[in-house]
């Protein structure tokens, strides 16, 4: 067991995934040399070489039209989109190529690629460096997207993502690559699409991922002083998601909260507010509450982006309204 940062755990992932099997690759801006903008990827050169760690030039149009190529010729590369808000570039290669190269030549080819994106806010980066636009991304047959909340998670699900045969997004929150935490010798693997029970409770359950996860056991916490005792969810899987673990839970606290940092409007938990409305609906207590952020773009300003993301309090107070 060692202590280490939750980007040093991808890192590690990186490493372990690169000795273990020669044909994985890493490319993107600034991921050789200077170790990626938020050093995940410092040390791999060095250890790997210019011929399996490269930088790229400021494409991600290119970057993961690339990848695409890369794939379907035997290779496995991983690449960095640097933000996710750049992901806006490179929705053809990753929607229509990425995603649909299996449908469209019959199943002959396998896409083993894996694009890694920071997202969320917590480091005043404004509007276009701190989106979380991981419910396109959900939204499209032939992608799977994950998005780790825990340092385990982080090197668990980026070696899945890695093994895996299909393209898969791995969303890392910017705000948690500095937290410290154990990671064991031989971590545990983790399966796509399989979420983990962060706290058991009998009165409410919150389901929610990647940094919105640590803010609901704060929330669960606080209202445990109260005598409410929530059960946190935490999917680590946004596609595919873990439906028959919330139901169980739901089918436990019968009250439902869901809590993630994208923006509430069209995001992540409408359809999972959906499909237990429906598959659920029997187990329903009270409302199905979402707590995500305004509709609008996130604030520069350090005071307005701690009030543009979903926080404790709100959690609480969700937590709250469903008891009620």
């Amino acid at each position: 067991m060692a202590e280490v940062r939750f980007g040093q755990a991808i890192n590690r992932a990186l490493a372990d995934a690169m000795e273990g099997d020669p044909d994985v690759v890493l490319f993107g801006e600034d991921v050789a040399a200077a170790g990626g903008p938020f050093g995940v990827t410092r040390g791999l050169l060095d250890r790997f070489g210019p011929e399996r760690v490269r930088d790229t030039p400021i494409s991600e149009a290119a970057i993961v039209g690339a990848a695409v190529g890369a794939a379907m010729s035997g290779l496995k590369p991983v690449v960095e989109i640097m933000f996710m808000d750049f992901a806006t570039l490179a929705m053809d290669a990753l929607v229509n190529q990425a995603a649909k190269a299996r449908f469209m030549f019959g199943g002959q080819f396998s896409l083993p690629m894996v694009v890694r994106m920071p997202h969320g806010g917590g480091i005043s980066a404004g509007p276009q460096h701190s989106q979380c636009l991981e419910a396109w991304l959900a939204h499209v047959p032939g992608l799977k997207v994950v998005c780790p909340a825990t340092i385990p998670d982080a090197y668990a699900l980026t070696r899945a993502a890695i093994a895996d045969p299909d393209p898969v997004v791995v969303v890392e929150n910017k705000s948690l690559y500095s937290v410290k935490g154990e990671l064991p010798d031989a971590p545990p693997a983790v399966a796509i699409g399989k979420a983990a029970t962060v706290r058991h409770g009998r009165d409410a359950t919150i389901v929610t991922y990647g940094a919105m996860a640590p803010m609901a056991v704060e929330a669960a916490a606080a209202l445990a002083r109260e005598g409410i005792e929530t059960e946190i969810i935490d999917l680590r899987s946004l596609q595919p998601w873990d439906e028959a673990a919330v139901l169980a839970s739901l089918a436990r606290t019968h009250r439902l909260v869901i809590v993630h940092e994208a923006v509430e409007a069209f995001g992540p938990g409408a359809e999972i507010a959906a499909r237990m409305a429906d598959a659920g609906f029997d187990e329903l207590d009270g409302p199905i509450v979402r707590v995500g952020a305004p509709f609008m773009p996130p604030p520069f300003a350090k005071n307005l982006e701690e009030r543009y993301r979903p926080d404790a309090e709100r959690i609480i107070a969700a937590v709250r309204r469903v008891m009620a």
